[in-house]
């Protein structure tokens, strides 16, 4: 009982761990840039590494949820003026253990697969340096016990992937495809945080359940309109149409598919989509006392699910079709959370987040072959109207855990850590 107790104390090791491995990897970068940048294999060893051992104590955490262990949360004051007292913190929940599972997974494989894909690219390290500091942004965010530091480490995703999209910032499309994910995430950003000061105003609360409880109250003694807390809990869900995707903030997911495919597969198939489906979850305590609110939810989600796979039929783009069939899934997850079904709704974000995941890594390698064929033009690569035969031309599969020295080292750590949890 005193492991598990000390699981729980340590829990805050599971998003600070890439968090060091970015710190120390971009520090380098900054001091000594030329010197950091020759480091390949060290660097990605230690990022893989460090992902690695966030992912073991995810897996002891998730597991000990599953065995049944009480919700456990860490506060301390943050701040205090007067009668007003912020608290930071963490929590561990069935939730987030659940997310803790997923972000860590997809981000580990994400980064074994980069070794191979990003090999010949001069922007190797920093590539996995703006991943692990994504990796530690997206676990902070599951973790955050309120709404206020949901929205810290919601902002620090968002420029992960402002970073990741326009990583060939050389690329006009891709320097185009970062400011528009950008611009058109403040809009939705915008929006949320209209909806947690007013909230705030009306319960003098962040916390999930306890804005909830007090914002119903308001409404059933009469001293806040309904049509208001719905406006206020509608604004909150303005930051995850543009997260996720969902009309009519959709417009920055397809064009994205500019940045290189690991992070199609970490940021737009797995884990930053889905932190949109993720707070609409952890906003449920007080969407669920709004109906219209609800309503709102669901058939936003319903028409995004069609108008996505509508679309996603028509595409020749390989990456392009998927970044819809993407759009599509998040709108399903969304109608589920709009429809009451809480728990169909994050079984498919787990789900959808390896699939898609998986698709997106596949795509990359069906990239990588066309391009042997048609060279290195990003249009002729990813028609799927050219496409076919490259098994011939494909080499057999060969174990990655053989060739791979990141992947070697990262498994030893990560079995190390295991064994001495």
């Amino acid at each position: 009982m005193e492991s598990v107790d000390l699981l729980y104390q340590y829990a805050w090791l599971v998003p600070v761990l890439p968090l060091i491995g970015a710190a120390i990897v971009g520090t380098g970068l900054i001091s000594y840039s030329q010197t950091t940048s020759k480091l390949r294999q060290p660097a990605a060893i230690f990022i893989v590494s460090l992902t690695g051992v966030a992912m073991v104590l995810s897996f002891l955490i998730f597991w000990s949820q599953v065995q049944g262990h009480p919700a456990y949360t860490q506060m301390f004051e943050w701040a205090s003026a007067g009668d007003f007292h912020l608290e930071m913190g963490y929590t561990i929940d069935h939730l987030a253990a659940l997310m803790l599972v997923v972000v860590t997974t997809v981000a580990f494989l994400v980064m074994i697969y980069t070794d191979g894909y990003m090999a010949h690219d001069p922007g190797y390290v920093r590539f996995f340096a703006y991943l692990s500091l994504f990796s530690s942004s997206m676990l902070g965010l599951v973790i955050s016990p309120n709404l206020l530091q949901v929205y810290v480490f919601w902002e620090l995703v968002g420029m992960c992937s402002y970073l990741l999209i326009g990583f060939w910032y050389n690329r006009k499309p891709a320097a185009d495809a970062c400011q528009k994910a950008f611009v058109t995430n403040r809009v939705g950003d915008f929006g949320l945080l209209l909806g947690m000061l007013a909230i705030f105003w009306a319960t003098g609360s962040f916390d999930f359940a306890i804005m909830g409880e007090r914002l119903t109250d308001l409404v059933n003694n009469g001293s806040l309109a309904g049509g208001m807390a719905a406006v206020f809990a509608v604004l909150v869900f303005l930051g995850p149409v543009a997260k996720s995707a969902q009309f009519p903030l959709h417009v920055w997911l397809p064009d994205a598919m500019e940045g290189p495919t690991p992070i199609s597969a970490l940021i737009h198939a797995a884990t930053m989509v889905a932190a949109g489906v993720f707070l609409v979850a952890r906003m449920y305590p007080v969407f669920e006392h709004i109906p219209t609110v609800m309503t709102v939810i669901a058939w936003t989600g319903a028409f995004t699910a069609f108008m996505g796979a509508t679309i996603a039929i028509t595409q020749n783009d390989i990456k392009k079709g998927l970044a819809f069939s993407t759009m599509s899934q998040l709108g399903y997850m969304v109608m589920a959370m709009g429809v009451g079904a809480y728990s169909a709704g994050l079984f498919h974000l787990m789900t959808h987040a390896y699939f898609k995941a998986m698709l997106f890594l596949g795509s990359g390698s069906v990239i990588h072959g066309m391009e042997a064929v048609v060279g290195h033009d990003p249009v002729l690569a990813q028609d799927m109207r050219l496409m076919g035969g490259l098994r011939r031309g494909s080499p057999p599969f060969t174990c990655f855990v053989c060739t791979s020295p990141p992947l070697r080292a990262a498994f030893a750590a990560t079995m190390k850590a295991f064994a001495t949890t």
